[in-house]
């Protein structure tokens, strides 16, 4: 009979020996956690081409077990190690053992156990029975059945699913996390195709864009005016006066002002008049002609009449010396054009508004506004962007001024339902330091550019730069740095000294198109910072950013 002071140790050494069990448990848990999450991240930081080596491996070793336990199936039953078959015969055989089969020549050979995995194709329902098939189908099911689907590319972009949060989150954080960025990071991930928020870091807190704001001015622009839209520089005349009229367009070429001349000497000649007053009208415009970081080879003087936006040198895109009287010195070169038709001049050109009713005498029309819009995305053009942001306030009834072209923009965004809510709209180019918009409201107009129902504004999408390739990206994502994005990121590029931002697209790794913004504020380094935002879109480019297998 046990004493109490016994059954009291027994006891209280079990307790002991049960809590240890269930701290190791606990601990074996955690660790196992710990495990199985840094390999979901390790999964889905690799590149599709390593995921497809990974899965193509498992594939491989996978059916090579199963064709092995085919054959030895096939080749059976066993018995203690032993054929049961073999056995039998062996026994049977002239008295000899079963168990020595060293001198027996009929031992079972390469071509007997090949032969035996001919039936295969009749025995798949009693094979498919174990349990080994079941587990290969549940890899399959869980690992692989979206990834299939998205590597046959025989269904529609839709039917691939988007990125999951979770997968998102390990995947952009750390690289949002680094310190190159800057103090302030915030970021936006959107599913196009549905416009569903996949991947959010205070994304509703509006922060300096720089010129990523030209996607809300383009936006804008072609909702105000339409993609076919032309922007019309005209030249009337009232009696012996010629006026040049300006439209707003920045892109007018000396070639254009040429064809312009030729017409206009053409209908002089026909009133039998040789010797003209020459005049230029800016009154399409209002308000001060310059922005507030006055001059600067990224802008020249916003008028409603410039000639190849007021540069000095041959360039077309990019910082160039700027005349500080774009409209003065297209006046100029139109008058040279017209004495080279045979038109005498009285005096050089003068400011001067046409009358209303003065008889057209010649007309040159811009691109369609599709056309600038592409232009002005590619290469970041801030003339161009000044000029849409003021064709969507003459659409819309506004003044054709900085602040005019503001509420402008802001009411035309307004009417596509998209979240405005601390944005501010200070110019058209992204050059103020005021303007304010969040990544949530980049990535819902990248939405909107890629909605079928909007055709209008696909030269969004089509404008925005290609990483490797065009525009403000073309010398990003190659040289030394190879990042895997090159050819596949298409965003809008935005610098300002410690901001720097990048807004655009990507069709990541299972074909789902995604819309993207991340801005960041702070940075001492512009490089390093460009590189970090580089290296964020590419990792979303090469992603598919689903669970990875082991998740099961």
């Amino acid at each position: 009979m046990c004493s109490r002071k016994g059954l009291v140790v027994v006891v209280d050494t079990a307790s002991k020996v049960r809590d240890t069990a269930n701290r190791a448990y606990r601990a074996a848990v955690r660790a196992l956690r710990t495990v199985n999450h840094r390999a979901r991240q390790r999964w889905r930081a690799t590149t599709p081409h390593e995921r497809q080596t990974v899965r193509l491996t498992a594939v491989a070793a996978a059916l090579g077990l199963v064709i092995s336990a085919v054959t030895v199936g096939a080749a059976g039953p066993w018995d203690s190690g032993q054929r049961t078959a073999e056995r039998a015969r062996a026994a049977g055989a002239d008295g000899r053992s079963g168990t020595d089969h060293t001198g027996e020549p009929g031992g079972p050979t390469a071509a007997p156990v090949l032969a035996a995995t001919g039936p295969l194709p009749g025995n798949r329902k009693a094979d498919g029975a174990g349990g080994g098939s079941g587990g290969g189908s549940r890899q399959d099911g869980d690992g692989d059945g979206d990834d299939a689907a998205a590597g046959t590319g025989g269904g529609p972009a839709g039917q691939v699913p988007p990125p999951t949060a979770s997968a998102l989150a390990d995947t952009l954080e750390p690289l949002l996390d680094e310190p190159s960025l800057g103090a302030v990071r915030s970021a936006s991930v959107v599913d196009a195709a549905s416009g569903r928020q996949l991947y959010t870091e205070r994304s509703g807190a509006p922060a300096t864009p720089a010129s990523t704001v030209k996607l809300a001015t383009a936006v804008a622009a072609l909702t105000a005016r339409g993609a076919d839209h032309r922007i019309t520089t005209r030249v009337v005349g009232e009696g012996s006066r010629v006026t040049l009229v300006g439209g707003g367009d920045p892109t007018l070429t000396p070639e254009a002002l040429g064809d312009l001349a030729k017409k206009t000497a053409g209908a002089l000649r026909k009133a039998g008049t040789r010797t003209v007053r020459l005049g230029y009208d800016t009154s399409r415009y209002r308000g001060t002609d310059q922005h507030p970081i006055g001059p600067n080879e990224n802008l020249a003087p916003v008028t409603a009449l410039m000639v190849d936006e007021g540069r000095l040198d041959s360039s077309d895109h990019g910082p160039a010396p700027r005349t500080d009287d774009p409209a003065g010195q297209a006046a100029e070169e139109f008058g040279k054009r017209l004495e080279a038709e045979g038109v005498e001049l009285a005096g050089p050109a003068k400011a001067h508004t046409a009358a209303g009713g003065a008889k057209r005498l010649a007309a040159h029309r811009s691109a369609p506004l599709g056309a600038l819009v592409e232009r002005m995305l590619t290469h970041s053009d801030n003339d161009i962007a000044e000029a849409l942001a003021r064709q969507t306030a003459l659409a819309t009834g506004e003044e054709a001024s900085f602040e005019g072209a503001g509420r402008a923009v802001e009411r035309t965004l307004r009417r596509l339902d998209v979240p405005l809510k601390g944005a501010v709209f200070a110019d058209g180019s992204g050059l103020d330091r005021t303007d304010k918009v969040t990544p949530a409201l980049l990535t819902r107009l990248l939405v909107r550019a890629a909605d079928p129902d909007r055709p209008e504004l696909r030269g969004i999408l089509t404008g925005l730069p290609v990483a490797g390739f065009t525009g403000t990206l073309g010398s990003r994502y190659g040289g030394e740095r190879g990042e895997p994005g090159a050819g596949l990121v298409r965003a809008k590029t935005g610098t300002l000294t410690g901001v720097n931002t990048l807004a655009g697209t990507v069709v990541d790794a299972d074909g789902r198109m995604l819309a993207f913004a991340f801005m960041t504020s702070g940075a001492k380094d512009p490089g390093a910072a460009e590189a970090g935002l580089d290296r964020l879109a590419s990792t979303l480019a090469n992603c598919g950013c689903r669970d990875s297998p082991s998740t099961g």
